[in-house]
Order: C-alpha cells, then sequence, then structure tokens
C-alpha cells in the first residue's frame, strides 16, 4: 500500500513540473523580433522588452577590444534547441546572423570565440534605425541581445527645483529651463509649464534683489531670422506670466531671444536640437 501511495505521490509530481521541463514552446508573452529569424528547431525560453534601456556592445577598433554604450529600445531572447533535435555549433550560429547581415548591409563590429562559445556585434539599418544586436552562442541555445538606437523620448521634463536654479546661478551665473513648452512656431506657454514657471517664481521671491534676463534659445530648423523673433516672443511670454500670474515685479525682468545662435549641442540630431530649445535665466550682475 505504501509502495501504492509512493507512485502515485511521483506520479502527481511528474504531471505538476513536467510542463516547466519540458516545454518546447516560446514563453507566453514572447515574440522574435520583426524581421530578424530565429534559427530552425528552437523556441524563446527566455525574454525581456524596455522601451528604453541601454547594453554596452563590445567591438573592435583600431584593433583593440572596446565597449560601445547604445541607447534606446532594448530587447532580449534566450532561444533554446527543442528536445530530440540534432544540436549544431555555436559558429553555425553565428555565421547565419552575420551572413544574414551582410546580405542587407550589414557591418560585423565584433567576432569572438572562446572554446564552445562564439559571440559577435553586428551593426545593421532598418529604415531610418539603426539596429545593434550582440549574439551570444553555446552549441545548443544562445541570446540575442538587440537595442534600436534612438534618443529617450521625453515623457515629462524633470524640472530644477528654486534650489538648485540658485546654486547653477551662482556658479556659472545663469541656469537653462527646459520644463517650459511651446507648440512648435508658437509663443504661448502651454499648461504643462507651471511647475517650472512656480520654481522660478519661488527663486526670485527667495532672492529679492534678483534681476534676470529671461533668455529664448531655439534649434536651427527653420529660418534664423524668424527663429530669433520666435525666441524673443517666448521669453516675452514667460515674463508675462511670472507678472500676471505670479505678482513679479516687471523691474527684475528683462526679455532677449537669440534664436539658434547660442547652441549647447549638435543641431544635427533630435537629440541635440532638444538641449537647444530652451529658456535660459541669466543673472544681471548689479553695478
Amino acid at each position: 500500500m505504501k509502495r501504492i501511495l509512493l507512485s502515485i505521490v511521483i506520479a502527481l509530481v511528474c504531471v505538476l513540473i513536467a510542463p516547466k521541463l519540458f516545454a518546447q514552446e516560446d514563453l507566453s508573452g514572447s515574440k522574435d523580433y520583426p524581421g530578424i529569424n530565429r534559427m530552425p528547431n528552437t523556441f524563446i525560453s527566455s525574454y525581456a522588452y524596455m522601451k528604453f534601456d541601454s547594453f554596452d556592445f563590445p567591438i573592435i577598433e583600431n584593433k583593440k577590444e572596446k565597449k560601445q554604450t547604445v541607447e534606446g529600445a532594448h530587447y532580449f531572447f534566450r532561444y533554446n534547441i527543442k528536445k530530440g533535435v540534432a544540436s549544431g555549433s555555436a559558429l553555425e550560429t553565428i555565421r547565419n546572423y552575420q551572413n544574414a547581415a551582410r546580405a542587407v548591409g550589414g557591418q560585423i563590429l565584433y567576432d569572438y570565440a572562446a572554446g564552445i562559445n562564439r559571440s559577435t556585434t553586428i551593426r545593421m539599418h532598418k529604415g531610418s534605425s539603426d539596429i545593434w544586436l550582440y549574439i551570444n552562442a553555446y552549441s545548443v541555445d544562445y541570446e540575442l541581445t538587440i537595442v534600436e538606437k534612438q534618443a529617450m523620448e521625453q515623457q515629462v521634463q524633470v524640472t530644477l527645483d528654486a534650489a538648485a536654479m540658485a546654486g547653477s546661478i551662482a556658479d556659472t551665473g545663469s541656469v537653462a529651463i527646459y520644463g517650459i513648452y511651446f507648440d512648435t512656431a508658437k509663443s504661448d506657454i502651454k499648461p504643462e509649464s507651471e511647475p517650472a514657471i512656480v520654481e522660478i517664481t519661488k527663486l526670485l521671491n527667495n532672492n529679492a534683489k534678483m534681476k534676470v534676463y529671461i533668455v529664448g534659445h531655439t534649434d536651427m530648423i527653420g529660418d534664423a531670422a524668424s527663429n530669433q523673433m520666435l525666441s524673443q516672443a517666448r521669453a516675452q511670454s514667460v515674463i508675462n506670466e511670472l507678472i500676471t500670474k505670479h505678482g513679479i515685479n516687471d523691474a527684475r525682468l528683462i526679455a532677449r531671444g537669440v534664436g539658434p545662435y547660442a547652441p549647447v549641442a549638435s543641431n544635427k540630431t533630435e537629440e541635440g536640437r532638444a538641449k537647444n530649445r530652451r529658456v535660459e535665466l541669466v543673472e544681471i550682475a548689479p553695478k
């Protein structure tokens, strides 16, 4: 009787753990990266997706190994070979990905071998996207990391508080404010700018003798003269907001617009242009 009961218990345990041990299907919720096939007879055993993250890709530059950090949409896959299928080699996996990449103009930036382990870094283009891949392969399974290179889409702008603004002005005489928003080619302040306006108000109230230039900046998209006029109008809108809604004395504020003429980053990239579109407070030194 004891043997029968023990056999039943063992059978039940096997039934419970078998799906986990012998699953041959892709992990629930996972899927291949669009346009990049997996090796035959494999399934996804691990999968992760992050809208924005970074990965340090190994590359060879000037015959030396280094790391290239790439930021953007981040995918991770672990592929395992199905049970009962003859396993290939790590080299076979790596060469398949490399050859597929070369066929569409991709670059092989790293190719490494150590025993049964092989790895490679590949850079390729998909439409306007810059795609980076890192494959780390063994004989029966491999890992694939993909990053779609892109600048982070800022959903909620982090606004400096009054103390941080004061610190920057004390150190450099100015502070850049990135939490003030305008529609494209317009000077009306958007409602989501209020937290930044409140902190500027606190700064001025905490420093009753401080006078500042409110300086508007734009990127280099469009006509330079129009951008300069737009930046002047935006600076004046900030002043109007501080005076009418927050009670700041107009004698303490002067608007200036410099358009695209004082960049802090390259205007060749969207990330750089975003840094150049800003409002700056410049302290007017007492005479």
